[in-house]
């Protein structure tokens, strides 16, 4: 792997100088490079309306004074550049003398190949193939009224050095498939959606039998949703299916969990490590260890290597997700949490693959505890107060359940609560855990990153519903 220190117009040494001279006398920091691809294609309504190939390099130079961060970047990989950036980080440092941290340490883990994702298929290729979803469904159904079909991909390269020259490096592949689908009838249309990714090539997310896979599931939602009846508002037993409705737990628990929020003690979790935060048999954890997933890296954006992180275990919170700084003020161990969408962005805690884990429920046995109830099978967007623990999910599928029985499927259901509160809810958990289809984008401080979201079969008793039937 070729060092991006060889973009510099200047020797290595002599960056490396620069770099120890900058935070010497700090308490940690680091010089991140990063050289980057991106590709996007979107056919929509008949057309390739998006075609896009973005390449970028940069650095991005912080030093770490106690709680205060300075912190420089700049496309222009030049001494000149690096030495502005040198003067504007080095205030930090003013009257402050610190001892800088060790270095993280080192691992020979790769979880994704080093291989380009944009290389292949080739651009045309792949036109043709989103011109082919595009036909298939409206083929397969007369109600199809619009197809939206994308392939995005990026590869992205980093490096990073420290003051005493220590250099990490990692080479990062992501693509992603997404169909959607407009359906109607009459004067109602309803639509569906599904997307699949991960930290590889495009290949088997491109064979005909996962894109056709996608396309009928993307259809299907939609189909549902045209027969779906207003969602009745009130307090209900809900059920939530595994994998992609995690994402409820990474907003609603997941981001209350971030080192940063706790040692600012904005987070709802704040102060509660050792205590019961959760109902028993609820274990949450942050995994950035696994091969191949959306949410996974080898390191961190601090050169941390990632961690399989427990942060609540049988209902009792045990840990946090942190950075090196959150981390050393709080007196704590980083846990390779340490995310950034760039190097125009300083690293904070972020999550990587967040899930519940299985429990001893089979999924029917769940559905069928309910009389009257809510499952809820698919998430679109929602908000959460980080403070106060509140949320709000609108569900993009979802059915009534009615004597232990799925039935009519409904739309406009938002599934309203505190995340704390919810989580002391839960009183039966699947044994049928399952990550999301590699699909998550998670936003924080203007920053996005991709991540994974998880979790089995759930009954969470006596939520609050928000519905549209009059």
């Amino acid at each position: 792997m070729t060092s991006l220190l060889e973009k510099f117009d200047i020797s290595s040494e002599r960056i490396k100088a620069l770099v120890a001279e900058t935070i010497n006398g700090a308490d940690d920091g680091e010089l991140y490079l990063e050289s980057s691809q991106s590709e996007s294609l979107m056919f929509d309504n008949g057309r390739l309306k998006v075609a896009n190939y973005n390449t970028d390099q940069g650095f991005g130079l912080r030093a770490v004074a106690g709680e205060a961060t300075g912190y420089a970047h700049s496309s222009d990989l030049t001494e000149a550049s690096l030495r502005r950036a040198s003067d504007a980080v080095s205030a930090v440092k003013s009257g402050y003398s610190g001892t800088i941290a060790a270095a993280p340490t080192g691992t020979n883990r790769h979880l994704y190949g080093e291989d380009n994702p944009i290389a292949s298929p080739a651009f045309e290729d792949k036109a043709k193939l989103l011109q082919e979803i595009d036909a298939f469904l409206r083929n397969k159904d007369p109600r199809v009224r619009q197809v939206t079909a994308s392939l995005a991909a990026s590869w992205q390269h980093i490096e990073i050095l420290r003051a005493d020259g220590h250099t990490v490096r990692d080479v990062r592949p992501l693509v992603r498939l997404n169909v959607s689908v407009v359906v109607g009838d009459g004067d109602r249309q309803e639509s569906g959606s599904y997307g699949m990714g991960g930290r590889k090539g495009f290949g088997e997310f491109i064979a005909e039998d996962s894109w056709t896979f996608a396309a009928d599931e993307a259809l299907r939602q939609a189909l549902v949703n045209l027969q779906a009846i207003p969602a009745p508002a009130g307090t209900f037993d809900i059920v939530l299916s595994s994998g992609w409705p995690g994402v409820m737990l990474h907003e609603a628990v997941g981001h209350g969990l971030e080192g940063d929020f706790n040692r600012k003690k904005t987070s709802a979790f704040a102060g509660l490590l050792g205590q019961q935060v959760a109902a028993k048999g609820v274990t949450v954890v942050d995994d950035g260890t696994m091969h191949e997933r959306r949410g996974s890296l080898s390191i961190d954006d601090e050169g941390t290597p990632t961690n399989r992180t427990v942060l609540i275990d049988d209902g009792r919170l045990v840990g946090y997700m942190q950075d090196r700084q959150n981390a050393r003020l709080m007196g704590m161990a980083a846990t390779g949490n340490g995310r950034r969408e760039s190097y125009a962005h300083q690293p904070m805690p972020r999550m990587t693959n967040t899930y519940m884990t299985a429990g001893e429920m089979r999924p029917e046995e769940i559905i069928t505890s309910v009389k009257k109830g809510i499952y809820a099978v698919s998430f679109g967007g929602g908000q959460v107060d980080i403070t106060s623990g509140k949320f709000v999910f609108g569900c993009t599928e979802a059915y009534m359940i009615e004597n232990g029985k799925v039935t009519q499927p409904i739309k406009g259901a938002m599934l309203i609560g505190n995340g704390p509160d919810a989580m002391h809810r839960v009183s039966m958990i699947g044994n049928d855990m399952k990550l999301d289809t590699g699909i998550g984008m998670c936003g924080k401080a203007g920053q996005g990153v991709p991540v994974g979201v998880g979790q089995p079969h759930l009954r969470m008793d006596q939520m609050t519903v928000g519905g549209t039937q009059a």
